[in-house]
């Protein structure tokens, strides 16, 4: 067992470098495609020369089809129609600068960049948000390809939801990632302030505003910082810390204001709870603002509250 677990932690660690191993291959195969489809110079019938003067006084029109443009545009055959003598050894000059043309472009873009962005964007998005990162740290390419918005967008979907695939974040997809992240982690910093029932935590954690409001989950509300720490306080002093198992996690960050809601649980099968947190970004860090908890209906009860109004 302790062996499998070491073989999967090995596997996860050199995950970064088995894509680029990937994406190295890829690119591999991509420029030797490129290099047997380069366009070849075309001789000529009759000896060949390596001089230019021999080669036009030993050149005869040939039979074969020439179909490289000149460099008006024009084919070579239209040379001939019109009776042009030169029109061979001007087709030879103009297939040898197609030639060097793809081999400039090709000398001038790297493997990486030759690569279809798409399938670019699909190998990273196997990568999770530590990977992508030591990935990015790797050479200049690969952070070109790391920072692909398409890339962010993929790895949002996959680690928080779905349901804002029509929003257009002001700064992009990994800043919005970034942001969200972050707001995840400062509202798991608030369950953890529950469970080690510690008052000093949740001064800290929520804003000093006489805006600020509390409704606990026996439906008491509580307005104003004094009144809402008090009434932590009194939570804090009547029962034991309380270490909530969360689910179904859903956050919306704006530029200065977020709001995560989410289902709690003491245990899986009693004390069940929806939970709304709402925050204000102040002075460089984020500060709740609002609480709200209530209890979390069953199937059962949720049809008898309908029921009864």
């Amino acid at each position: 067992m302790e062996i499998a677990y070491s073989l999967s932690i090995a596997f996860k660690s050199l995950q970064p470098f088995i894509i680029a191993t990937i994406i190295t291959f890829l690119s591999l195969l991509v420029a030797v495609r490129s290099f047997f489809k380069r366009p070849r110079k075309s001789n000529a019938s009759g000896p060949s020369t390596s001089s230019g003067k021999d080669e036009s006084k030993g050149a005869t029109p040939s039979s074969s089809c020439n179909c490289s443009l000149s460099r008006n545009g024009n084919s070579d055959s239209a040379a001939f129609v019109h009776g042009g003598a030169g029109a061979p050894v001007e087709g030879s000059m103009v297939t040898a600068d197609v030639s060097n043309v793809v081999a400039e472009r090709q000398n001038g873009a790297s493997i990486m960049e030759q690569l279809v962005p798409e399938i670019t964007t699909h190998a990273l998005s196997y990568l999770d948000y530590p990977s992508l990162c030591q990935l990015s740290m790797t050479n200049s390419l690969m952070r070109k390809a790391a920072n692909d918005d398409n890339v962010w967008k993929a790895l949002y979907h996959k680690d928080f939801t779905l349901e804002q695939d029509t929003v257009t974040p002001v700064n992009g997809w990994k800043a919005y990632y970034a942001a969200t992240r972050a707001i995840m982690n400062v509202n798991t910093e608030f369950f953890n302030i529950i469970r080690d029932r510690s008052l000093p935590g949740m001064i800290r954690f929520w804003l000093n505003a006489d805006y600020v409001k509390c409704v606990h989950a026996s439906g008491e509300l509580f307005s104003g910082y004094n009144a809402v720490i008090f009434s932590w306080h009194l939570a804090f002093n009547l029962q034991q810390g309380v270490d909530f198992h969360v689910t179904d996690v859903r956050a919306r960050v704006l530029t200065d204001m977020a709001w995560v809601t989410m289902k709690t649980y003491v245990d899986m099968d009693n004390s069940a709870f929806n939970m709304t947190n709402v925050f204000e970004f102040h002075h460089g860090r984020w500060y709740l603002v609002h609480h709200h908890s209530s209890v979390l209906l069953t199937d059962g009860d949720m049809e008898e509250h309908i029921v009864n109004g």
